[in-house]
């Protein structure tokens, strides 16, 4: 279709600004749009990490999935152009669709004729919460914009089949839990010389911690970003209670997070997030970690040596590989990348399932940690 045609998005009352909907109001190269799902069992036995994005000013839409079960972790990513279709969320055999929106989501991913034990899954994903925001999130280095995201978070259940390995796991009522985030904004694409706020302005430290986690009467979200000196640049707990219930969110205050590393590294093995209600009573949250994935491995998060999200890979690329995790040292940049841990916690009496989004890099005071090699004793 000619630059100078309507999209069929332009049909609906939905612009924001007086441009076609096929263009974003800012040039940046690195704006993007996209999701994250986490689907993943109560026993720590497999973590499925899926997610879609497009980066409308490089002309990329891009799209993976991992599994991991043990130390093995399956990964298929694909990438394609971006078309004026914005409403068909597939690239190569993944796609998301939206059936009801922000309630009930179909998540598939077709298998590969050319390696049927290959990862392939057919998912339904429900909300049993509200969608909430998250904080508005910025980040610059020096007088440069690197960062601005606008987010929101949800918990629900997940029924359907996954197949990987010549094994089909069904995903039984009330033993898995599945969450999202959806987001969109600037944020950096591999591929650009970062100039002099880049070398001027190199942080010396980041820590950062992502926590739904999804219990039977409640969802409940944490958020913490810190520098080096542990300076919070970024904070959320609240709880979220179900639609029917009348109930408003309800904030949990300042949150402090004490981990416990598995020794020599900085991967957590455990943690207690303390939290205080609106009456100022203490509240921890217990945190025992049960199944990890690392984004840097496969999944496109920086710093993937591999492939990351929004670089141009030419028309109709699909990739299938299988990861060993069993030696860190094979995957050296893991460590200086996020890794989602699936998790049991523990609040007030309850217990519920969700993922303990772990990043620490560099210096950061408040744990002790000096450098980027220093880990925990």
């Amino acid at each position: 279709m000619p630059a100078d045609r309507p999209v069929p998005l332009d049909e609906y009352p939905i612009h924001q600004a007086p441009l076609s909907m096929k263009h974003l109001v800012s040039g940046d190269r690195n704006a993007y749009d996209r999701c994250i799902f986490h689907v993943f069992d109560h026993a720590g036995r497999a973590v499925l990490i899926l997610g879609l994005g497009v980066y409308p000013n490089a002309g990329v839409i891009d799209a993976y999935a991992t599994l991991r079960t043990g130390d093995e972790l399956r990964a298929v990513r694909a990438s394609d152009a971006l078309t004026d279709d914005r409403m068909n969320l597939s690239v190569g055999p993944l796609s998301v669709t939206v059936d009801v929106p922000l309630r009930r989501f179909t998540l598939r991913c077709e298998p590969d004729p050319a390696d049927p034990d290959g990862l392939s899954y057919d998912l339904t994903w429900t909300g049993a919460f509200p969608a909430v925001w998250e904080p508005h999130h910025v980040q610059r280095r020096g007088d440069r914009l690197m960062l601005e995201g606008r987010r929101f978070v949800q918990a629900g259940e997940v029924t359907g089949r996954i197949r990987t390995g010549g094994e089909e796991i069904t995903l039984a009522p009330g033993e898995w839990t599945g969450t999202r985030d959806r987001s969109w904004g600037v944020r950096p694409i591999p591929g650009e010389d970062g100039g002099r706020a880049e070398r001027e302005h190199r942080p010396e430290g980041f820590h950062w911690l992502w926590i739904p986690v999804r219990f039977e009467d409640r969802f409940l979200m944490v958020i913490a970003q810190e520098d080096a000196d542990g300076h919070r640049t970024l904070n959320e707990a609240v709880q979220v209670f179900p639609e029917d219930s009348g109930r408003r969110d309800v904030q949990l205050g300042w949150p402090h997070t004490e981990i416990r590393y598995r020794p020599g590294t900085r991967h957590p093995q455990s943690a207690v997030v303390h939290l205080t209600d609106p009456s100022r009573k203490p509240l921890e949250l217990g945190v025992e970690i049960l199944a990890s994935s690392p984004l840097a491995v496969g999944a496109g998060y920086p710093p993937a040596t591999d492939w990351q999200h929004g670089t141009w890979q030419g028309r109709g690329w699909t990739d299938r590989r299988t990861y060993d995790l069993s030696d860190p040292a094979a995957h050296p940049m893991a460590a200086f990348g996020v890794t989602d841990h699936s998790a049991r916690f523990t609040l007030d009496g309850r217990i519920g399932h969700g993922i303990f989004e772990h990043g620490s890099f560099g210096r950061h005071d408040p744990t002790g940690f000096t450098d980027h090699t220093s880990v925990a004793p």
